[in-house]
């Protein structure tokens, strides 16, 4: 049995796991942050770093505590080292860094977005087919991957400006509806009418796997709160049912974007099977949209779609199934710098 005690700290989730086996997780804790951020209507990355420093020792011993075991009998020590922001991953990687030396373990370094990928498999251990499209929709993240293998994986598209999570932030701080945005989003659309309003939906060409959700947040705000330069009385901020509609249109139309680029994906890859993950995958209006894929869909267990550390010791088990580990140089290589790579 191999035993990974894996640390999530790439933006603002304080995280650590104990997983044997690469799915089954003995312990998964995580220090959320959203009250620190929320009248920020966002990450504050100076905050996040701090909060991290505080929260780290912490969760780490409730990881260990609630999976019964010591740090004797952790096998590897697994860390979420890219992408992110700088000073949250600083903290994550210094402190597997330490435990690794400490304890003569294997340190083992882990691509944040692959391990989101990969949550697919925990607590059940069900290869999906390959090649299978992987989608990893979140508030940082909007990509789709060719995936061979958890050690072949192909990045064929990424949003080119705003990730969908992150549109859906934009979109309710433009309602007035707080952050974060999804959850609040989603489900006022169960009440709306999804074609209310037909907000725009952008495909770029016929061919790309590119994501674009600016336009779509612009049009949003545009409805709200009028077209500047037009010589016109703004209108008269939405009731409830109009909220209603405004939340249910926005999501069919980042809904629709989703479905058609995935299916794309599908026919240009030969996709057998497709993998969702991230905090996106949450979102009730997306499952059942994904549920009447003809391919078989996986998607993780709720608590696995947002940030969390059982994904990454979870992935970490294939890594060090294969002998890849890290050195005690392991970087940590914030998000421009993961996409110049």
């Amino acid at each position: 049995m191999s035993l990974i005690l894996g640390i999530e700290s790439t933006c603002d989730e304080t995280a650590a796991a104990v997983v044997a086996d690469g799915f089954d997780v003995r312990s998964n804790v995580v220090a959320s942050q959203v009250e620190l951020h929320a009248k920020y209507r966002g990450v504050v990355p100076e905050i996040a770093s701090r909060a991290h420093i505080e929260n780290i020792l912490p969760v780490l011993r409730e990881a260990l505590n609630r999976a019964a075991c010591g740090l004797a009998d952790i096998d590897a020590i697994a860390v979420a080292h890219r992408p992110g922001l700088i000073g949250s991953l600083l903290i994550g990687v210094t402190a597997a860094k330490t435990l690794a030396w400490s304890l003569s373990r294997p340190l083992i370094g882990v691509d944040h977005v692959h391990a989101h990928l990969y949550s697919v498999m925990l607590e059940r251990n069900e290869i999906p087919a390959m090649p299978a499209i992987g989608l990893v929709c979140s508030g940082g993240h909007t990509a789709l991957y060719h995936v061979n293998g958890w050690h072949d994986v192909q990045l064929i598209g990424s949003t080119i400006d705003d990730a969908v999570g992150e549109a859906y932030d934009k979109v309710a701080a433009i309602l007035g509806l707080g952050y974060p945005g999804g959850p609040v989003i989603d489900e006022l659309a169960r009440d709306g009418e999804p074609k209310a309003i037909r907000f725009p939906r952008s495909m770029l060409d016929r061919t790309s796997l590119d994501f674009s959700f600016s336009g779509l947040k612009t049009a949003v705000l545009y409805h709200v709160r009028g077209v500047p330069g037009r010589d016109t009385a703004p209108p008269p901020p939405p009731d409830q049912q109009q909220l209603h509609d405004i939340a249910a249109s926005f999501q069919a139309a980042c809904i629709e974007v989703i479905l058609a680029k995935l299916r794309r994906a599908i026919d240009q890859h030969q996709g057998r099977s497709v993998i969702v993950g991230g905090g996106v995958s949450a979102n009730r209006g997306l499952r059942e949209a994904l549920a009447t894929f003809d391919l078989p869909v996986f998607l993780p267990p709720l608590r696995y779609c947002t940030d969390n550390a059982a994904m990454s010791a979870g992935l970490a088990h294939v890594h060090l199934a294969q002998g890849l580990t890290s050195g005690l140089d392991l970087d940590a290589i914030t998000y421009s710098q993961f996409r110049d790579a």
